[in-house]
């Protein structure tokens, strides 16, 4: 447990010692809420209709800038070939890995929500839904972008295929982040949909460590 802390703590340091990064990811997040008003007009109920979809558009395309630097450095520079001599499982180290990726790629665009609910014209009961939603969900989105990472790490100009690998398997991820979110006519699906997104994140975070490790090994041998 000790050496799967220090990795976090690692993966921390180098994110945040510069911090530019994490203020890319999140200003990005937030210029989407600014652009889409300007872009579809000041209908209120228009805008809060298409905020569920708009919120989970930015934070996917948020979250893939900083894919790049999940492995790539580490492979340059020749990390990886130390972590995989170490006594911790390989695939633990790429589980903290990716728990590091979301607290610096997700976390921050969680914090920054309630600026799209107030651009979006949320109201107070979806506005928390969204906060919820993008909680359970994000781990999923962090886990399937690792898994694309570790397949291209090796591969020049790799941060440009990873978000095309990765795009079918967020797809699930959006539309039920998207109806965990919002109302409409007949019956609330935001509570079956919560579920189904609780158990992608699950599944993901289960199963993304073993594939990422194993894409990166193969990859390496």
């Amino acid at each position: 447990m000790t050496g799967f802390l220090a990795v976090i703590g690692r993966e921390l340091h180098l994110a945040l010692r510069g911090g530019g990064d994490v203020l890319t990811l999140v200003l990005f997040f937030v210029i989407i809420g600014v652009v889409v008003p300007f872009a579809v007009g000041p209908d209120q109920a228009l805008l809060a209709r298409l905020a569920p979809g708009v919120v989970w558009i930015a934070a996917f395309l948020a979250m893939l800038l900083g894919l790049d630097r999940l492995f790539r450095a580490d492979n340059e520079d020749g990390t990886l070939i130390l972590l995989r001599q170490a006594d911790l499982p390989f695939a633990a180290i790429v589980a903290a890995k990716v728990m590091a990726h979301w607290l610096v790629s997700a976390l921050p665009l969680i914090v920054a929500s309630p600026m799209l609910a107030v651009l979006l014209a949320m109201d107070l009961e979806a506005f928390g839904r969204t906060v919820l939603s993008l909680l359970v969900g994000t781990p999923a989105l962090a886990a399937f972008g690792a898994v694309g990472a570790a397949i291209t790490v090796s591969i020049r100009r790799g941060g440009l295929i990873a978000p095309v690998l990765i795009a079918p398997l967020c797809v699930p991820v959006l539309i039920f982040g998207v109806g965990a979110i919002a109302t409409g006519p007949g019956p609330d699906q935001s509570g079956p949909a919560l579920l189904f997104l609780a158990a992608l994140s699950l599944m993901a975070l289960a199963l993304a460590p073993f594939a990422a490790a194993f894409a990166i090994t193969s990859g390496e041998d």
